[in-house]
């Protein structure tokens, strides 16, 4: 059961991850459009990195090659993703609640990103 559980929780935190990697592959243009709207310099260079953080690191985390590296490095990514995405205290209602819950989310999965860089055994190859 704990071999499933650690498979079925790395799933769990690297695919929101890989999505949202592949959801920026897919609209570039709208992703690039967002992040300049939160005053994001070097928008094609961060929209790259985001990219391919997301997707490696989602990956990494999933099949276990690499996980905490993997878990690592998103944490690393999550961090200023979160204070600039989320800022939810300079919003007004209903936003401002909705990018709390965001905000929120993501410290959620920054747990469980730690959990994983400390506890989750690699994969053998």
């Amino acid at each position: 059961m704990g071999s499933l559980s650690i498979v079925l929780g790395r799933i769990l935190i690297g695919q929101i991850f890989l999505l949202a990697g592949i959801h920026k592959m897919m609209d570039w243009q709208g992703m690039a459009a967002y992040m300049t709207s939160k005053g994001m310099p070097l928008v094609p260079f961060f929209l790259t990195g985001a990219m391919l953080v997301e997707t490696l690191g989602g990956l990494s985390v999933i099949f276990g090659i690499q996980a905490r590296i993997g878990a690592l490095l998103l944490m690393a990514f999550l961090v200023p993703a979160t204070l600039i995405f989320h800022d939810f205290w300079t919003l007004e209602d209903p936003q401002r609640s909705l990018q709390m819950i965001m905000f929120q989310k993501n410290l959620a999965i920054m747990g469980g990103l730690i959990l994983l860089a400390v506890f989750s055994p690699e994969r053998k190859r």
